[in-house]
């Protein structure tokens, strides 16, 4: 068994998995949608994790009517939006780490500053 980002398929092996045309294999990577690993002799080594983005375009494209351009609006907006649930997973995991580490509760806690200005007056004498 591989592992899931190993390059280990080549262009046909793919093709005839996902039953589409090679060429429309090189259609998604000319696109930017699929970036496929190269061998030493270049030639096209895909990964399961690209299988399975594959796999998504076709559906985009297939089931949902979307075309090559919106496929890959999709696909950026999937990735920002891991990201930023990845981030709110970290967020409230550093939250609980703090309340539960914490002597007095954020919402009980008070900070305060003092300030002290010192106002100096001059006179000016216009007289003069």
């Amino acid at each position: 068994m591989h592992h899931f980002d190993e390059p280990v398929y080549m262009i046909s092996i793919v093709a005839k998995i996902l039953d589409i045309h090679p060429q429309t294999l090189r259609q998604y990577e000319r696109e930017n949608l699929v970036s496929p690993s190269r061998s030493d002799g270049r030639i096209r080594l895909y990964s399961q994790r690209d299988i399975e983005k594959i796999k998504t375009i076709l559906r985009l494209t297939r089931e949902v009517g979307v075309n090559l351009a919106g496929v890959d609006v999709v696909m950026r907006l999937k990735v920002k939006m891991e990201a930023m649930e990845q981030e709110m997973l970290e967020l409230r995991s550093e939250i609980a780490r703090m309340r539960c580490s914490s002597g007095v509760p954020p919402e009980k806690s008070l900070v305060t500053t003092r300030s002290i200005y010192e106002m100096v007056i001059f006179e000016n004498d216009l007289s003069k």
